[in-house]
């Protein structure tokens, strides 16, 4: 093992053992990547000097002020945030730094300026909630956080309950005196970036588990390079003079690959907006010209619709993660707009996209193929690899793979070699990888993961509820939608109002994309002789 950069070791600490380690694949030439490696250097640096520091780089609006940086200023930038974290807040190599903030270029510039001094970049959703905060503080030993003004009560009382965390910086405020803006003013726009190891973490990113516990995924700089090396160049083919734009938020690995970490590593722009409901990505896809657009499928089923109202001559290219396609919402926006859709497979645990294809190999009901780098394949219960046609387990392998913090759901995860990303599929005829169903508890919606566990403990702490299962109904326009089956307690009435109600309340709660849109009320729930719930009876 390469000697780490890092002085506070705990990341290094916390990895899976070896022998809980994914088999990881380095077969490409590009994959040959060097034992020192620093992320920030090799997306952002080189351009700058390279002589290209004035191409653009990142677009948006932050608190209504547009923002238009090119590859130098967001370098100055990112390396006033490195001097802020080092000298004003004593961050060494290896500090876990929380990042909270809608998209915006300064929170682009906040996740260089961690890893450009060595830090460990935790992202997070900016719609969670204090009681989903505390749990990733604490799992992550959290020590810095950088957080947009906007959501700070959130992490005020989170301070408060985590007393590791000792520094924090806001911005996107009003620059007063304090905030990060204000620090970063006295600061140098050079920084002589940390020499990480490739195999130093830099990236903390927090999913749901099925059972509503997170997991920390663990991910090294040489990970993101080789992401950059596999799925883009095979099957995306973007150019330097593409404009990105989507809606996934920098805290998702599939928002940070798709609008910052792909279009730096060519020398392209992205657009990163504050608000990315559909009704406001197609007008920001006209008024920015962007070329390549990532979003979830429910996004572009709802922005099919609305295709004609809007200038959408500049957009070439589309991805699609998050969630299964569907075959019509992939046909439904091929009449709108022309475009077929490059759809994909990937996963927090191995960072982004494995499996995939191109618009020319793209087929209603498949996924694609794996992506050059990495092997797939589908198992049954025992690990025996089943011929194409039967559905059983999809297992992955490659240049990226899982690596939870301090977490005995590694080994559920990772067996024999193989990441088991708990979806169900099956190859066909023609080679292509068919998704089926989840094979765990876990609720895709929209293209969030919601843990049913996580939904009924927010619904338990509401006065008028007994008990409660939670499952994923299918849906037509978002795949799944969370439906809670509810048992009241006495005098209670299970009408309209209360469902409502209840509703309203799990959205002050926990993240409002989490809330249930369906909720029947029951008598009793199916439970097994010991006590435990049956979520597979409610499903029907």
């Amino acid at each position: 093992m390469v000697p780490s950069a890092h002085v506070d070791t705990f990341a290094r600490d916390n990895l899976p053992l070896p022998e809980a380690m994914p088999e990881l694949l380095f077969e490409l030439p590009e994959l040959q990547l060097p034992q020192r490696l620093n992320v920030a250097t090799e997306l952002l640096d080189r351009w700058v000097a390279q002589g290209q520091g004035d191409r653009l780089c990142v677009q948006g609006e932050s608190n209504g002020a547009p923002q238009r940086w090119t590859y130098a200023d967001l370098q100055a930038r990112a390396n006033r945030i490195a001097r802020v974290l080092v000298d004003d807040l004593g961050l060494v190599p290896g500090n876990r730094v929380l990042l909270r903030g809608a998209n915006s270029a300064m929170l682009a510039a906040c996740w260089f300026g961690v890893i450009k001094a060595g830090g460990i970049a935790v992202g997070t959703m900016p719609l969670l909630r204090e009681r989903e905060l505390v749990p990733i503080v604490d799992k992550a030993r959290v020590t810095h956080a950088l957080c947009d003004a906007r959501l700070a009560e959130a992490l005020y009382a989170v301070q408060a309950n985590c007393p590791q965390l000792t520094q924090l910086r806001l911005f996107n405020g009003d620059g007063a005196a304090g905030s990060l803006e204000a620090a970063m003013a006295s600061k140098a726009a050079d920084f002589d970036n940390v020499d990480s190891a490739a195999d130093d973490v830099c990236l903390m990113a927090f999913t749901s588990g099925t059972t509503g516990v997170p997991k920390g995924t663990m991910h090294f700089h040489r990970d993101l390079i080789a992401a950059c090396r596999c799925w883009p160049p095979q099957m995306l083919r973007a150019q330097p003079d593409d404009v990105f734009i989507g809606s996934p938020p920098l805290a998702f690995t599939f928002g940070l690959g798709g609008l910052l970490v792909f279009p730096l590593a060519i020398g392209a722009s992205t657009v990163l907006l504050e608000k990315v409901s559909p009704d406001a990505l197609l007008p920001a896809i006209a008024r920015y010209k962007a070329t390549v657009c990532f979003t979830a499928p429910t996004s572009y089923r709802a922005m099919a619709a609305q295709v004609g109202q809007h200038d959408l001559t500049s957009l070439r290219k589309c991805v699609s993660a998050g969630e299964a396609l569907p075959a019509a919402t992939r046909l439904l926006w091929k009449q709108a707009t022309g475009i077929e859709i490059i759809d994909g497979i990937g996963s927090t645990e191995l960072f982004h996209i494995f499996i995939s294809a191109d618009e020319a190999h793209a087929r209603p009901g498949a996924t694609g193929v794996p992506v050059q780098g990495y092997r797939a394949c589908v198992l049954d219960e025992q690990g025996h690899e089943l011929p194409p046609g039967q559905v059983g387990r999809l297992a992955v392998k490659g240049p990226t793979g899982c690596k939870y913090l301090a977490d005995d759901r590694q080994a559920t995860y990772v067996k024999t070699g193989w990441n088991l990303t708990g979806d169900a599929y099956r190859i066909g005829d023609d080679g292509q990888f068919e998704f089926q169903a989840r094979t765990d508890d876990m609720i895709v919606s929209g293209g969030y993961n919601i843990a049913g566990p996580e939904v009924e403990d927010a619904l338990l702490l509401h006065p008028a509820v007994a008990e409660c299962g939670v499952i994923g109904q299918v849906d037509a326009a978002r795949g799944h939608v969370v439906k809670a089956f509810v048992v009241l307690r006495p005098g209670q009435v299970g009408d309209d109002a209360l469902a409502a109600e209840l509703q309203t309340f799990c959205k002050q709660t926990i993240a409002p994309y989490k809330y249930p849109r369906q909720i029947e009320f029951r008598d009793s729930l199916p439970r097994t002789e010991t006590g435990k719930l049956q979520r597979f009876r409610l499903r029907g």
